[in-house]
């Protein structure tokens, strides 16, 4: 992991492959590097650190190419150093790759390649790549490719260049994402979309096993048993805009405020006169018995919600489930069970193999996605989308609350569909649904009450987050945030387990915040703060009901939450809990945007 980018046309390549990478930033990195033809010769930069770092050094000299390949890395096999970063060359310094992915049998690879000769010199799975392809190249450098892909075993993205070849970039992709794309003055390969968006008008997305030629005049695209087929190019829709700050300090800030439009969209895409319609689900599954919602990190939190509400919507077990735990337990899975993936990516590769097990299973499976061309949208029964647009900042947050937004859409219409849900109880919660928008605008309005709480503690180095019912999901996301982007040890807790070890640490330098609402558990909750005051607890309580004397009276501070519906509730209480991440992040000096360690798109397993 984590980005690619290639170029080959008639611009200069240096600056489009720098720009691109920039782009790609969001991704999450450690190091970078671009290989380009210069003079007819393989010339390779690349370094550990920023790529602002590395083009600082490149771009004053001046260099021209036309074609070129660029990375930028999140490690995986070996240390973030020059000599692991990509691109890696073959021994000759002829061909150069880029990749993301691992390979899982990089060792005896690499072995044999070491007792026919070849020199390493680097600890990555990465440059066995150039290696084998130097092995089999006989002066076609597709062929070679071809031949070397066979061999591979893993998950996989790779760009390969060749100073004897130097007019076309050779790519391949098996279980990570990969897009070629085709523009007015020459052609793209890379990871994702922004990286290219101004520049191709139109993009392909690589299925599993396919390999493809981009040539400056064309693109051509080979099955995995080497017959040629059309690519299917798609226009590019999205703005250039979106993937810039729009006067915010950060990207996650401007996400964070785009969560109204982006909720409000997601909303009422799936509303038609008055009621839910997902026209893009025309053959909703309906006799299921048991539904399993997976996915990773923020979008497990997402799923977790829709436990709450679908399994009173359904009536039938509702179970969220950590996508990589799923795959490898047996749980039944049969024709009548619904699995639910939920993934902004819909490449993420735990949730993709969960995908696929539960379709070995025999279940019938919905993406959850918010992007368009993905591997999960090509292997599930049906997709809906949320409306949330791109997002840079690595930690999610407007993806987050439009899944929230999304799913309670779904639970809806499958209750609905399942004779569960008449017309008269339905409609108050589409009226519910359709003001969250200005639900969240208000939470945003608590901005500089939340900034003084992060002054106040952003040297703490723990904390803890309580909430019970649908709130503890969010309990469980905000401590995921802060922990992200302020490197702040937190943990998220049910308020009534809290007892059952948690109490343990708590004292006066440690923040509890406590998710408080009327609507669920509210005397437990009061008494869970009770529990954590008698052991000198420092108590910020974020609720519906700011003027109870009993809760002001005993949490230190209060911050009031705008009043809202059952369903709305978990979204409008997660905005201040990603602003109170954000401030105080920003407070310790972090990089929001790109916090250490982190990937935007987890593509390896």
């Amino acid at each position: 992991m984590c980005g690619i980018i290639g170029y080959v046309g008639r611009k200069n390549a240096v600056e489009l492959l720098f720009s691109g990478l920039k782009r790609l930033e969001y991704r999450g990195y450690d190091s970078a590097g671009v290989a380009l033809i210069v003079g007819g010769r393989m010339t390779v930069f690349r370094r550990a650190g920023k790529v602002d770092e590395l083009s600082g050094e490149v771009l004053p000299q001046g260099i021209s190419a036309r074609v070129g390949i660029g990375h930028t890395r999140w490690a995986t096999h070996g240390p973030p150093t020059e000599e692991n970063a990509h691109p890696h060359l073959d021994c000759r310094g002829k061909i150069a790759v880029v990749h993301n992915g691992i390979i899982e049998n990089f060792r005896p690879l690499r072995d044999r390649l070491i007792a026919a000769g070849h020199s390493f010199r680097s600890q990555t799975d990465t440059e066995v790549l150039a290696h084998l392809i130097e092995e089999h190249d006989e002066g076609d450098i597709l062929a070679a490719v071809q031949a070397a892909v066979r061999e591979l075993e893993g998950a996989f993205a790779l760009a390969v260049l060749s100073e004897d070849d130097p007019d076309r970039i050779i790519v391949a992709r098996m279980g990570s994402p990969l897009i070629i794309g085709k523009g007015d003055e020459g052609n793209f390969v890379s990871s994702d979309i922004p990286a290219i968006l101004g520049e191709a008008n139109e993009v392909a997305f690589l299925d599993d096993g396919e390999i493809a030629e981009v040539r400056r005049d064309g693109l051509r695209v080979f099955s995995p048993d080497g017959t040629e087929v059309a690519p299917r190019l798609r226009a590019v829709t999205s703005d250039p805009f979106s993937i810039q700050k729009g006067g915010y300090k950060h990207f996650m800030l401007k996400e964070i405020h785009e969560q109204p439009r982006a909720v409000g969209e997601t909303v009422r895409e799936k509303l038609a006169a008055g009621r839910i319609a997902f026209p893009e689900l025309p053959a909703l599954p309906t006799d299921f018995e048991r539904v399993y919602l997976v996915a990773c990190g923020t979008a497990y939190h997402a799923g977790l919600v829709a436990e709450y509400q679908w399994e009173e919507l359904l009536g039938v077990p509702v179970h969220s489930l950590i996508a990589s735990e799923f795959r490898y337990r047996a749980v039944p899975v049969g024709p009548r069970t619904l699995v639910v993936a939920v993934s902004q990516s819909g490449e993420t590769v735990d949730t993709l193999m969960a995908v696929r097990r539960a379709k070995e299973g025999g279940a019938r499976v919905i993406g959850v996605l918010n992007t368009v061309g993905s591997a999960i949208e090509r292997e599930a029964d049906g997709v809906a989308y949320t409306r949330a647009g791109i997002e840079i900042g690595v930690a999610a947050t407007k993806t987050f609350t439009a899944q929230l937004a999304l799913l309670s859409l779904l639970g809806l219409r499958l209750a609905a569909a399942r004779g569960r849900l008449d017309p008269e109880k339905e409609q108050p919660l589409i009226d519910s649904l359709t003001a969250l928008p200005s639900r969240i605008a208000a939470a945003l309005s608590l901005e500089p009450a939340v900034a003084e709480l992060a002054e106040r503690f952003y040297t703490a180095r723990d904390f803890l987050f309580l909430g019970r019912g649908p709130l503890y999901p969010i309990a469980l996301e905000g401590a995921l945030k802060l922990k992200e982007i302020s490197y702040i040890h937190a943990e998220g807790y049910p308020a009534g387990e809290m007892k059952h070890g948690p109490i343990a640490l708590i004292d006066e330098r440690m923040p509890v915040v406590v998710l408080v609402t009327g609507r669920f558990a509210y005397e437990k909750v009061l008494s869970n703060i009770e529990e954590v005051k008698a052991r000198n607890g420092v108590v910020i309580a974020l609720t519906d009901r700011p003027d109870d004397p009993v809760l002001t009276g005993i949490a230190d501070h209060v911050l009031p939450i705008p009043a809202s519906g059952k369903l709305e509730l978990p979204a409008v209480y997660t905005v201040p809990l990603q602003l109170l991440a954000y401030h105080i992040a920003v407070r310790r000096g972090t990089d929001v945007d790109q916090p250490r360690n982190l990937a935007k798109t987890v593509t390896v397993e």
